[in-house]
């Protein structure tokens, strides 16, 4: 399966933490190629999490957060004769990954009012604990999957 873009390629680690997971969430937070601007979020939120919660390691919570953000299961659209039926399927590890990035930096955009850098340190400190809004989005992603089991014989 695993169809590997450039990015997945080119990463590189990033500069502060070596962290590849890291590099590939500021390249996702970047708009229009200001990645100085995403990084300055980015770490601004590692550093109001090593504040709030200062015996834990601010890259494992983000990397934890991600994880548990993680759908195991979702579901895709099939079209079966005129009808089109939600079918549940396996989610793949590498858009596990995306959709986990995706999702946390939806539910940051959401919220507005404070700097982004506030917003995405609640957001990822929330999904560590396994709440906030993008838990949210998966469990009812995974609550989807389930009622739809009904159509799982369409995946193919």
């Amino acid at each position: 399966m695993g169809k590997r873009t450039a990015s997945a390629e080119t990463l590189k680690p990033d500069p502060r933490y070596g962290s590849k997971l890291a590099s590939k969430f500021i390249n996702c937070l970047m708009w229009q190629g200001k990645k100085p601007t995403a990084m300055r979020i980015f770490y601004g939120a590692l550093d109001q999490i090593k504040k709030r919660m200062p015996d834990a390691n601010p890259i494992e919570v983000f990397t934890q957060a991600v994880e548990n953000i993680k759908p195991p299961i979702e579901v895709r659209s099939k079209r079966v004769g005129g009808a089109t039926y939600q079918v549940p399927m396996q989610v793949n590890k590498t858009r596990q990954q995306s959709l986990s990035i995706r999702w946390i930096i939806g539910a940051t955009r959401a919220k507005k009012g404070r700097p982004s850098f506030l917003r995405l340190a609640d957001e990822l400190m929330a999904a560590y604990r396994r709440e906030g809004e993008a838990w949210t989005k998966r469990e009812n992603t995974i609550k989807m999957a389930e009622s739809n089991k009904a159509f799982a014989h369409f995946a193919w």
